[in-house]
């Protein structure tokens, strides 16, 4: 599927091919609020982290789920402010 993501290394909206699956994502399902990390998912060398709002995923590189421990708070903190 294609999806648009916010590129933090070229700091820049683009469209990427991803298939999201069980192997290659961690699911959140409680959503405290919109900031609340909903799903993360390694991709290319990097892990796309994604809230729940309407905000693009954000795409940080040299990073994956297995670095963070699968943790919500922990991909949290990554997010730019």
């Amino acid at each position: 599927m294609q999806m648009t993501i916010y590129n933090t290394a070229k700091q820049r909206i683009e469209t990427i091919n991803i298939e999201i699956t069980e192997e290659n994502s961690t699911w959140f399902d409680d959503c405290v609020d919109s900031d609340s990390v909903m799903r993360i998912t390694d991709f290319e060398e990097g892990l796309l982290i994604e809230q729940c709002n309407y905000d693009y995923p954000i795409w940080l590189y040299d990073i994956s789920r297995d670095d963070i421990g699968h943790n919500r708070q922990r991909a949290q903190e990554l997010l730019p402010i």
